[in-house]
């Protein structure tokens, strides 16, 4: 079993969180979890409620969706140092996409409903995880317009 140390140096050597004040930290371990995802098993489904985020530790997954009459879309691959899930941030809490291991995954969850109640009772926590989110979320959704344009793109000819 992981020590809380051992969560909060995790978090500490983690990109995503770097940097972060120690009471701050503090409040995060509390909510923080140690996973390990086989390869071909899915994080979390489209649909389904979106009841965490997660530090990707070790490995890489697929952000996926689903067409009717195409193979599944690939919208974005995520590995090693990055983060993946911020729909446990906008209501009505639910993934839109799915996320599958491509390889052995080792993650650190964040229970969504701990860390929405503690950035609530703390504006600072809020303010500090919401910042380093929303980057994040610009990236992911400028990923998923590229490949719908790859996707649905009228070619000229």
């Amino acid at each position: 079993m992981v020590q809380i140390d051992d969560l909060g140096r995790i978090i500490d050597e983690h990109p995503f969180f770097r940097g972060i004040d120690a009471k701050l930290r503090a409040l995060l371990v509390g909510c923080a979890a140690n996973e390990r995802v086989e390869a071909g098993k899915y994080l979390f489904r489209q649909g389904a409620p979106a009841d965490s985020f997660y530090l990707v530790r070790h490995g890489s997954l697929a952000i996926e969706t689903h067409a009717p009459g195409r193979p599944v879309i690939t919208v974005e691959s995520v590995g090693e140092g990055e983060i993946i899930g911020w729909s446990w941030l906008v209501a009505p809490y639910r993934w839109t996409f799915d996320a599958r291991a491509v390889t052995l995954l080792r993650v650190l969850s964040f229970d969504a409903t701990c860390l929405r109640g503690k950035m609530d009772a703390d504006p600072v926590l809020g303010y500090e995880v919401l910042r380093r989110f929303v980057p994040v979320m610009g990236q992911r959704l400028a990923a998923t317009r590229l490949q719908l344009l790859d996707l649905y793109g009228k070619q000229k000819g």
